[in-house]
């Protein structure tokens, strides 16, 4: 186990009150709950015919109409609080402390990439519509580890989001997101949202991949598309655990189709406000049925740090 965390230095820890006095300023609207289930079922129906079209074409117009219903749905006063559960293609993710909500989703492409779409909805005290549309600027971006905006995001469809609050400073956001990339590799990414200005911020310089090396804005690890890997939050340990991606021969360090896990785990810790690395942690399981049918723990249930790393 490591060690507890210094009390200024917080993660996955938003004060009760404070939540609570968020959540009632937020309007609920029970009499929309009926207009928002209507508009979920018409949602349903597009994001579906979207995955089941036979071109970028079709594909692409079907998915115009799910991003115009959408916006339409969330135009309903207190569609902030509708979890629009049934769409399963879609993320919904919001913050814990209530002030906003992330909504991603993918596109495939006849060539085999991906395209990536998404809003993000902030909370307001009357139930009205404020959102940052999030425009995906994978192909433009030159820098994976520039910091963007909503308006050239590296786009990504978010599956965790973990609130990190640093000597009582404004928090910011960790995302765990899943990018697909192309016929040959896939992507996950270790994203940081944070607001300035009222505006959404995305990428800081927190992480330290080395130890004393330059911080980097955010991690994007890539392996081979036929290949799992498993990023994930561990709340016992707080801390971020991830497979170590190596190539299967060392002569092709660089070549990311030929990336794997080698079925030891990495993590990133929180440490003096800059997440550090963490090598060779090993991961177990309770005992399970399904153990013999795999060749490592599938998911993170119990965390221990190597005493020699």
């Amino acid at each position: 186990m490591i060690k507890a965390f210094s009390s200024k230095i917080l993660i996955l820890l938003i004060v009760c009150c404070a939540t609570t006095k968020l959540s009632a300023q937020y309007t609920v609207t029970t009499d929309n709950k009926s207009k928002l289930s209507a508009y979920q079922d018409s949602l349903l129906t597009l994001s579906e015919e979207t995955f089941t079209a036979k071109d970028n074409l079709s594909r692409f117009e079907k998915n115009a109409a799910f991003v115009k219903k959408l916006v339409t749905a969330l135009k309903i006063n207190g569609s902030f609080n509708y979890d629009f559960d049934s769409l399963k293609r879609i993320s919904v993710l919001k913050s814990p402390d209530q002030s906003f909500r992330i909504i991603t989703w993918f596109i495939p492409t006849d060539e085999g990439n991906y395209r990536y779409y998404g809003t993000i909805q902030m909370a307001t005290p009357n139930g009205s519509l404020k959102l940052f549309p999030l425009t995906d600027d994978t192909n433009n971006l030159i820098d994976a580890n520039a910091v963007t905006s909503h308006k050239n995001w590296l786009g990504a469809r978010y599956y965790e989001i973990l609130p990190v609050i640093v000597n009582g400073k404004q928090p910011y956001f960790l995302l765990l997101g899943w990018k697909g990339n192309d016929q040959k590799t896939t992507k996950k990414i270790i994203e940081v949202l944070s607001f300035e200005k009222g505006e959404p911020v995305f990428g800081k310089n927190i992480f330290e991949p080395v130890k004393n090396s330059p911080l980097k804005n955010r991690v994007v690890f890539e392996y081979n598309k036929q290949n799992a890997m498993t990023l994930t939050f561990d709340k016992k340990v707080n801390m971020i655990v991830f497979d170590h991606l190596v190539p299967y021969d060392p002569k092709m360090v660089g070549k990311f189709e030929f990336y794997a896990s080698d079925s030891s785990f990495d993590g990133f810790k929180l440490v003096y406000g800059k997440l550090s690395l963490s090598e060779n942690i090993q991961l177990k399981n309770d005992a399970s049925a399904n153990d013999e049918l795999y060749g490592r723990p599938t998911k993170a249930s119990t965390v221990i740090i190597n005493q020699n790393h």
